[in-house]
């Protein structure tokens, strides 16, 4: 059956997914990298980007399975840029360029209508102004029998979790300390959501986390 899942979402050792200030200078907030340096040295996120090499070991499996077998995804408005209200310049198409990482339909959350955006390599943005559970309901339609993926950031993870409308989570929870930035868990009780966690592996670079929804 298909899920609804968050897959290769970082997160310092103090509970923060995202650095201060946001900007186009640093689209992972200041800092923010830091906690992403397991996904950037595998083989998986070079090849996303058209790039060679990359580490093929533990991080690139879980790597490689964060971008698995998904036919949406959601994306929170941060996510997708740092351009902010009516999209009154349409120019910016994302950070990734061309050719997205996602090749598939992606769901952007926003207050503001757009048209969709066609990019190439089968990525669409469609961007959505009815809120979490219409986003959804379009990415599940458009996903047929594969899982759709929660791609983040910060606040849109959050909104889903207390929604209940998240199945499972792989945190990837780096060996870092932040201090300040974008608290995932502030204010969540994830055993009363039905999460448990299911499997959990470490390397040298971060400590994979999979919780899932038990059943009731």
């Amino acid at each position: 059956m298909p899920k609804v899942r968050v897959a290769g979402f970082s997160v310092s050792l103090d509970g923060f997914s995202a650095g201060i200030e946001q900007s186009l200078n640093d689209p992972l907030g200041k800092r923010g990298t830091e906690i992403f340096q397991w996904f950037f040295r595998t083989k998986s996120f070079r090849t996303m980007h058209g790039q060679e090499g990359g580490a093929v070991d533990t991080d690139d499996d879980f790597a490689h399975k964060a971008m698995g077998n998904f036919g949406a995804f959601i994306l929170g408005r941060n996510m997708f840029g740092p351009v902010r209200g009516p999209w009154l310049d349409r120019s910016w198409k994302g950070w990734w360029g061309d050719n997205p990482p996602y090749h598939a339909p992606t769901f952007v959350l926003t207050n503001h209508e757009r048209e969709p955006l066609v990019m190439e390599g089968g990525t669409t943005f469609y961007f959505v102004t009815g809120g979490i559970e219409e986003a959804l309901k379009l990415a599940k339609t458009a996903a047929g029998d594969k899982d759709v993926k929660i791609g983040g950031g910060v606040s849109t993870v959050r909104q889903y979790l207390r929604g209940g409308m998240i199945d499972a989570l792989h945190l990837a929870v780096a060996p870092v300390v932040l201090g300040q930035g974008e608290a995932l868990f502030r204010d969540l009780d994830l055993p009363a959501l039905g999460f448990s966690v299911t499997g959990h592996q470490a390397t040298e670079h971060a400590t994979h986390i999979v919780l899932e929804k038990t059943a009731s």
